[in-house]
C-alpha cells in the first residue's frame, strides 16, 4: 500500500490465490462530491438543506392529576413559531453487510426549535436525521426514508417510510387529523366522531384546557388540526410535491424514559412531511413544507392522539 492509498483510505485491490485482482465491497472513502452528484445521493432529501420558517398548531392532552380534573388530563393548545435547519450530510454513511453488499446511506441532520406563537416561551427543541436509503435484497426490500429523532422528555424515534413525488395543477387533498381518544389497541375512530370529552369542546367552559384561547384556534381545528394546512394553501399555486411519508408502523419504534413509559407511554408516531414547490405571485418559485404528525400517548387506557401540523418557508 502506497503512503496516499493509506492516507485517502481507497479501496484497495489485492490478488487473489489463483491471481484474479479483487477489492473492498465498498470504498471507505467518505470526501464529499460536487452539489449535482449530492443532490442525486440524497434523492428525495435533496430540497431539504436549508433554514426553514413558519408557524404551526399544536394539540396535546398531557396528564393531570393534581387539578382534580376526574378525566385525568389537561388539553394545551399552542400557536406555533418554529424553524426548522436542515444541514448536508455530503459523505457517504456506509453500513456493512453480513449477507449482502454493503449500502451506502445519505441524509442531513436537523434542528427544530418550536416556540408559543402567544406567549413567545420554548415547547419543543428536536435534533435529528433524515436517511435516504437504498434497496437491498438482505432484507429484500425498496428504497425508503427514515426519519430519526431525540426529544428532551425522554424519547428517542425512529420512523421508516417512503417518498412520493406528484406533479400538480391544483391543490392537494389531505385528509383529516383525528384527535378523539379512543382505546389502547383499536383503530382510531373515523372522521367526523364526536369527541366525549369537555375539553376538546370550545363551546364548554373548564379550567383543564389553555385559557383564554388564543386567538386563531377555532372548533374546526381541534376536531381536525390538517384544517390549519389547507388554509394554509388557499389562493396559492403548487406545480410540484414532494412527500415523506413515515412511520413506526412497519418498522423503528420509540424508546422512552421509565417515567414515560408509566405516565404517557408514547408508542407511536406517523407523519407526512411536503415539500411544495409554489409558483409566487410574481412568478418566481419558492419551497414551502408543510407537515402533520400524530404521536399517540397512552394514558389511562386510552390513546390520546398528540397532533402538530406546520408550515413554513426556505427563508436560506
Amino acid at each position: 500500500m502506497t503512503d496516499s492509498q493509506a492516507t485517502t483510505g481507497l479501496a484497495v485491490a489485492t490478488v487473489s490465490a489463483n491471481g484474479a485482482s479483487t477489492a473492498n465491497n465498498l470504498s471507505s472513502y467518505r470526501a464529499v462530491p460536487s452539489q449535482r452528484t449530492t443532490a442525486v445521493n440524497l434523492g428525495p432529501l435533496q430540497d431539504l438543506p436549508g433554514f426553514w420558517e413558519g408557524t404551526g398548531f399544536n394539540v396535546i392532552a398531557r396528564p393531570d392529576f393534581s387539578g382534580g380534573n376526574p378525566d385525568g388530563f389537561f388539553l394545551e393548545l399552542n400557536l406555533l413559531r418554529e424553524t426548522i435547519e436542515f444541514t448536508t450530510i455530503g459523505s457517504p454513511v456506509f453500513n456493512r453487510g453480513s449477507v449482502q453488499g454493503d449500502i451506502a446511506i445519505y441524509g442531513v441532520t436537523y434542528l427544530h426549535r418550536v416556540t408559543d406563537a402567544t406567549t413567545g416561551e420554548a415547547l419543543h427543541i428536536e435534533p435529528g436525521l433524515w436517511l435516504n436509503i437504498p434497496a437491498t435484497t438482505d432484507p429484500r426490500a425498496d428504497a425508503s426514508i427514515a426519519r430519526l429523532a431525540t426529544i428532551p422528555h425522554g424519547n428517542a424515534v425512529c420512523t421508516v417510510g417512503f417518498a412520493q413525488d406528484v406533479v400538480f395543477d391544483k391543490l392537494p387533498t389531505i385528509p383529516p387529523a383525528n384527535t378523539v381518544p379512543f382505546q389502547i389497541g383499536s383503530q382510531a375512530p373515523p372522521p367526523g366522531t364526536k369527541n366525549p370529552f369537555p375539553e376538546y369542546d370550545l363551546s364548554v367552559d373548564t379550567r383543564f384546557r389553555t385559557v383564554p384561547t388564543p386567538a386563531g384556534i377555532t372548533q374546526a381545528v381541534i376536531d381536525d388540526p390538517n384544517v390549519a394546512l389547507r388554509e394554509a394553501l388557499e389562493g396559492l399555486s403548487l406545480t410540484r410535491i414532494t412527500r415523506l411519508i413515515t412511520s413506526t408502523a412497519s418498522a423503528g419504534g420509540i424508546d422512552n424514559i421509565p417515567f414515560i413509559v408509566t405516565n404517557a407511554d408514547a408508542l407511536s408516531l406517523e407523519s407526512v412531511f411536503a415539500i411544495e414547490t409554489v409558483q409566487g405571485p410574481s412568478g418566481t418559485e419558492y419551497l414551502q413544507l408543510q407537515y402533520s404528525q400524530t404521536a399517540l400517548l397512552n394514558v389511562r387506557g386510552l390513546s390520546f392522539p398528540h397532533v402538530t401540523v406546520g408550515t413554513l418557508i426556505k427563508a436560506f
